[in-house]
């Protein structure tokens, strides 16, 4: 019998021992981007996730890096996984000396080649990369403390990448933002729209008079002239969207022309619309 005492004393004397120190085992935090804290062992870490069993549980989890802000190792060891994104209308007021590495998005922008529709079809090429131009060399002169990305990098850089204008549509903003090393990606559309045609119509008469000596009429001929002319008219309007490189919009504004021209000029439109959008600096 006392064997049997003995053999329980040392028995609960074990348990005891076991859950003390399980009590007093460190465990691993995980601490996500939405402010959630997870306690427990990480299992492994890769480029993109974390394995992770809570505490007194068997099962595993995984966990996109994305998602994580910071991790506290068990061994005291802190590690920062992402960088909280201030809210755009604080990173935008940011005033930065330019040292950026070249993987650090900050304050840079990029300028997609222009979509150009004539008639709510697609139009010239020739167009579109124009716009582009013309919009990086109106914001280039007001960006005090952005980069912006000059249109032919930008463009050799989404050819190499695949991101033509014929795929385009199968990349995110964040897509974009990642291949061009950007912060903010601006998008835009100039469309034109046949308006009315405006007709001029032109004519002259021309007569004249023969006389004999006596002065008297022997006869009288006449011809007339007339041409016309039409010039066509159009409507024009630009739309314009700025991404930032979490896929957030932060700008989304069309303005049309409030006349319309012979030209098909879109000049007006761009300006207006770049001079109220969030990257302006007067």
């Amino acid at each position: 019998m006392k064997k049997i005492y003995l053999l329980l004393l040392c028995l609960i004397m074990a348990v005891g021992t076991f859950a003390q120190n399980q009590g007093n085992q460190k465990t691993d935090i995980i601490r996500k981007t939405n402010g959630e804290e997870l306690k427990g062992k990480i299992i492994r870490i890769t480029d993109s996730d974390v394995s992770f069993v809570y505490a007194g549980e068997t099962a595993e989890y995984v966990i996109k890096k994305e998602d994580i802000s910071q991790i506290v190792h068990s061994s005291g060891r802190v590690e920062t996984i992402t960088q909280a994104t201030a809210p755009a209308e604080t990173r935008q007021k940011d005033q930065v000396a330019m040292t950026a590495t070249p993987a650090d998005h900050h304050n840079k922008i990029a300028i997609l080649p222009f979509t150009f529709l004539m008639d709510n079809q697609p139009g010239a090429d020739a167009i579109g990369l124009k716009a582009q131009q013309d919009a990086f060399a109106l914001l280039s002169q007001h960006s005090a403390g952005y980069t912006i990305l000059d249109p032919r990098t930008t463009n050799a850089m989404l050819v190499k990448a695949g991101a033509t204008r014929d795929k385009m549509i199968g990349f995110t903003m964040k897509n974009l933002c990642d291949i061009l090393g950007v912060e903010y990606v601006i998008d835009g559309t100039v469309t034109q729209n046949k308006g009315y045609q405006t007709s001029y119509t032109s004519g002259s008469d021309d007569t004249k008079v023969k006389r004999d000596d006596a002065e008297k009429v022997k006869g009288i001929s006449s011809y007339g002239s007339s041409s016309s002319s039409a010039v066509q008219r159009f409507d024009v309007s630009v739309s314009l969207q700025i991404y930032m490189d979490n896929n957030a919009s932060i700008y989304n504004e069309n303005h049309k022309a409030f006349l319309s021209n012979t030209d098909g000029s879109y000049s007006g439109p761009l300006e207006y619309l770049l001079k109220r959008c969030p990257l302006y600096r007067k």
